[in-house]
């Protein structure tokens, strides 16, 4: 079970914005890192209660060029309805890295770069499927 994630950016404050646009998440900056303008996250679904916590930090070096393969991990998170989250991402400083599309027994899903060199996938299940 993932315990923690880390979003590495250039622009610390651009990159909040689109996050807690596109997710609702909050930022806490946390003590003692001020250097690297590390904060720590906060989401509907997780945080320090749910054992998965997040962070996010200046990059310590260039940023990868937009459309440049995948360096590292890629975050999907669940959203009620990722068509409008992707939507949402590319009218608000992020672009297409795979466009929404179903996916059987998966869900919809789409994927966007962040505008900061990273890809973040989005999910929504398929309907029923949470349900019992």
């Amino acid at each position: 079970m993932p315990a923690h994630f880390e979003i590495h950016v250039s622009d610390v404050a651009r990159a909040r914005a689109f996050y807690g646009g596109l997710f609702g998440w909050s930022f806490t900056p946390m003590p003692g890192g001020e250097e690297v303008e590390y904060h720590l996250i906060e989401g509907p679904d997780f945080g320090p209660r749910t054992g998965l916590t997040g962070g996010m930090m200046r990059r310590m070096g260039p940023a990868h060029e937009a459309g440049s393969p995948v360096r590292g991990c890629t975050m999907t998170f669940e959203v009620a309805d990722c068509d409008d989250r992707y939507a949402w991402a590319l009218a608000h400083g992020g672009s297409e890295a795979l466009p929404p599309q179903d996916f059987p027994g998966i869900g919809r899903c789409a994927y966007v770069e962040d505008g900061e060199g990273n890809i973040v996938g989005m999910v929504t299940p398929p309907q029923g499927a949470n349900q019992e």
